[in-house]
């Protein structure tokens, strides 16, 4: 499976707590339509409009993805588009669902180390990921403990 999350260390603003909040619930909200009636832009468009309803962007350079037998598979999950669009989603797929959410501007930039990522107006950016399987009925999360 695939996961991630933003921790909260020390002493830690409000800006920073509600960007962190905000991204958790973001993934719950996508899948809330990762179901077998849905269409995979559905969860994309899901995730956004929370986050936009909170104040905040999300990143358009980074997607989630299918996971199976290679860790990073087809289709891409995009956080943020228009819903009813991209592949009926069907029992069995996997998808490893990963909003990335900024405090401000969705750009983001890679340093010279080619590894480190940063918003470009150096705002917060916060990133949830649990991996998640499509049944026929309420959706599995598989990296959950």
């Amino acid at each position: 499976g695939d996961s991630a999350k933003t921790y909260l260390v020390g002493e830690v603003d409000e800006e920073k707590k509600h960007l962190v909040e905000a991204t958790r619930q973001s993934f719950y909200e996508g899948i809330k339509f990762a179901r077998t009636t849905y269409r995979l832009s559905d969860i994309s468009h899901a995730i956004q409009a929370y986050a936009e309803s909170k104040g905040l962007s999300v990143v358009r350079d980074f997607v989630g993805h299918g996971i199976g037998k290679n860790m990073h598979e087809e289709p891409q999950v995009p956080n943020f588009g228009k819903p009813g669009k991209g592949p009926r989603l069907q029992e069995g797929m996997v998808l490893a669902i990963e909003p990335m959410i900024n405090a401000g501007t969705y750009n983001v930039r890679i340093l010279e180390n080619n590894w480190t990522v940063v918003t470009v107006d150096g705002k917060p950016s916060a990133h949830y990921e649990h991996t998640v399987a499509i049944t026929d009925g309420e959706p599995e999360l598989l990296t959950i403990l």
